[in-house]
């Protein structure tokens, strides 16, 4: 099933927003209102928030910023900070490790949260393959959910403890 989100902004291949995706400030909150409940049917589906009360979805809803990115962005480099979480909605992107593919992600995915917890450069690098519709939480907002809100803690420590499984028995093999 399709989602139909539109992006509150769309991020072209180089870099910033285009005339006619900026917006005035009245357009802006329009289009705010009708993507909060969109978005909160994204979110459900995504597995790390299947466990969060509405009230907790709202808050995440209410702090996501949802951008189209076009296929050939990078939405996080290799040895770069991180000051964002990703959660992609639509697409597809591809993960890359010294230049080589280790992963591809796709809906319901998560990424970005090593950089954001512990303030360090990015491991890797995100490509989108395809056009993609991704939520974005900053920094400072996602270390404060880890913090308020249990659901969401417990998921992610999961998610992280998969991750360092799969990358231990790669490494084995």
């Amino acid at each position: 099933m399709r989602l139909r989100l539109r992006p509150d902004r769309r991020v072209h291949r180089r870099g910033g927003a285009c005339r006619p995706c900026r917006g005035g400030r009245r357009a802006r909150q329009a289009r705010i209102v009708s993507r909060r409940s969109e978005l909160l049917d994204g979110l459900v589906r995504v597995p790390l928030f299947s466990a969060c009360s509405k009230r907790d979805l709202g808050i995440v809803a209410r702090h996501t910023e949802v951008v189209e990115v076009a296929p050939g962005t990078a939405l996080t480099e290799e040895g770069t900070l991180g000051d964002a979480f990703f959660v992609v909605l639509e697409g597809r992107a591809a993960v890359r490790r010294r230049g080589q593919a280790v992963s591809t992600l796709g809906p319901g995915t998560w990424f970005g949260e090593l950089a954001v917890l512990d303030p360090a450069p990015r491991d890797a690098s995100v490509v989108a393959e395809t056009t993609m519709i991704v939520g974005v939480i900053g920094a400072r907002v996602f270390r404060a959910m880890v913090r308020d809100v249990p659901a969401l803690t417990e998921k992610l420590l999961r998610g992280m403890a998969r991750r360092l499984r799969e990358a231990d028995l790669r490494q084995l093999s």
